[in-house]
């Protein structure tokens, strides 16, 4: 168990994350992207495993079916993690590897799926997820006049601009 933890503080040292370790052999790393800004992943050493367990995105509002259709599709051609659901419906990115399979080369691999999976499928899963709050969110900031930069990937499900 020691062995693995070690491993992980240098895969973390070697890839240049900031990580926490609030307890021993207990890990948080968070991971910047680009659609989804971070991702914060957990990895805790048990006596056979590391797990892995990444936040992705809270329950969606609605279309639920497609939502969860979609990620298990996914999940047929993913690398070491998946994505599952919690008891509250939050969507996130699990995975389990054996103490053995710990080394630096696979940690910085893990790492790189998780910000991966998570990134690439953030603006899929609040499309179908969270359509009609998308919307919502640019007619409000339209009628106040607020900035919809953060949107731009949303333009499709923006509501047409009132004629002046």
């Amino acid at each position: 168990m020691t062995a693995a933890a070690d491993t992980l503080r240098a895969a973390f040292d070697a890839a240049e994350v900031d990580y926490e370790e609030p307890q021993p052999g207990t890990f948080v790393v968070v991971l910047p992207g680009e659609r989804k800004l971070a991702t914060t992943v957990s990895f805790v050493v048990g006596a056979h495993s590391v797990s892995v367990n990444a936040f992705v995105v809270r329950r969606p509002d609605e279309n639920h079916e497609a939502v969860y259709r979609w990620l298990l599709e996914r999940n047929v051609k993913m690398y070491a993690v998946a994505f599952a659901l919690d008891q509250l419906g939050d969507i996130y990115l699990t995975g389990r590897l054996s103490l053995h399979a710990i080394t630096t080369d696979e940690v910085d691999r893990l790492m790189g799926s998780v910000l991966e999976y998570a990134d690439a499928a953030f603006n899929t899963i609040l499309e179908l997820g969270f359509a009609s709050a998308i919307r919502k969110e640019w007619a409000w900031r339209r009628l106040r006049g607020e900035s919809t930069r953060n949107l731009d990937a949303f333009q499709h499900l923006a509501p047409p601009e009132d004629p002046v």
